[in-house]
């Protein structure tokens, strides 16, 4: 994967499954490499899975993902989500193909805002697939500025103002960063002081949107959505991992929690091929950050 930073969705036996159809119903995509789960040396939770895909990596027009599949340890929920862009300047069709790709999304799915016209988009929903990952479907304003396709989404679910916090501390960690409309809650609303209604924002050149909940959701962030942080060498990974591990109990295989909960897989940018090296499963197993030497 070229991305600094990767959204990775955990799937419980069903990534292949859930990957052809992201791949069948968006119009640019793609599945471009395959993991497999070695035959020994797993632990007994993951024996069944023995040989099995392990990590579909795919891309769904200027984002690139990783699938993971491994069993029910985790369950897909909204706190991270991914905003289509539909901008009617670019594409004279937005709004029927914002359309196709709802119905295609909604096969089997849940609707969790409907379609229909807000304050904010003339043409909006927000819907949960029949795998749990859920899409916000936006037809873009005239006047909007122009965004990627495809944007992660965080949702700060605490009650307290997170959001503003977060991408503070995210732009200071990654180069090529930024901070683009940044749009607050106001002061008469019920949410705390200095929630964020919406903003979005860049880390290594990518976009990603963050904003304030509230406390009126029973979610939070876990490990069903989780971002992959590319690493060029062992000094970075140290560096990143120094300031996103908040959570000792949640580092494992290069997994850590930050202190809002967000779950990050700080990994060397050469992983696929330590992966090929002699029990490199195991060795990888018994880490907890990452050491490139060890492998």
């Amino acid at each position: 994967m070229t991305q600094k930073i990767t959204p990775s969705m955990w799937f419980d036996h069903t990534a292949r499954e859930a990957v052809d159809f992201y791949v069948r119903i968006f119009p640019d995509a793609e599945v471009t490499e395959i993991a497999h789960y070695p035959t020994e040396g797993l632990l007994d939770f993951q024996k069944e899975l023995a040989g099995q895909e392990l990590e579909i990596q795919f891309r769904l027009g200027n984002q690139e993902f990783s699938a993971i599949n491994a069993g029910p340890e985790f369950s897909i929920n909204p706190s991270i989500s991914m905003m289509l862009h539909f901008d009617p300047s670019s594409d004279g069709h937005a709004k029927d193909h914002l359309d196709e790709l709802w119905t295609g999304l909604g096969e089997g799915g849940t609707v969790l805002m409907e379609l229909d016209e807000y304050d904010f988009s003339p043409h909006y929903g927000w819907l949960q697939d029949r795998y749990g990952m859920t899409w916000q479907l936006l037809l873009a304003r005239p006047d909007s500025q122009p965004r990627p396709f495809v944007v992660p989404s965080l949702l700060f679910t605490s009650g307290s103002a997170k959001a503003q916090q977060a991408i503070n501390l995210y732009t200071a960690l990654f180069p090529d960063s930024g901070i683009g409309v940044v749009a607050p809650y106001p002061e008469s609303s019920d949410f705390a002081s200095g929630s964020l209604m919406y903003a979005d924002f860049r880390l290594a050149g990518q976009w990603f949107i963050a904003m304030d909940g509230g406390g009126l959701h029973d979610f939070t962030f876990n490990e069903g959505v989780s971002l992959i942080a590319s690493c060029a060498d062992q000094e970075e990974i140290d560096r990143l991992w120094n300031v996103l591990s908040t959570v000792p109990s949640a580092e494992q295989c290069g997994w850590c929690k930050d202190e809002f909960g967000v779950s990050w897989q700080i990994v060397p940018a050469n992983m696929a091929e330590l992966m090929k090296r002699p029990h490199a499963f195991e060795k990888m197993l018994a880490m907890h950050k990452l050491v490139i030497a060890d492998f």
